[in-house]
């Protein structure tokens, strides 16, 4: 697999929470680390993600927004 993004991080299929459309995919990263991300249904399907497999999350953006209080 080869690709433009620069942000490419391998983690394990922690749970999918499929919906109506869209499906919530939470994704663990090495050292505990938990991304979050909302696909297509349809997609988390073709990709057969299920809890324990392993996925790319691939990361792709002109912005990066950091904010505090």
């Amino acid at each position: 697999m080869k690709l433009s993004a620069r942000n490419v991080l391998k983690g394990t299929v922690k749970s999918v929470t499929h919906g109506a459309v869209n499906s919530e995919v939470v994704l663990e990263l090495p050292g505990g680390a938990q991304l979050v991300s909302i696909i297509t249904k349809r997609s988390a399907e073709d990709l057969k993600l299920e809890p324990g497999s392993e996925a790319y999350a691939v990361i792709k953006a002109s912005n990066v927004i950091i904010a505090v209080d």
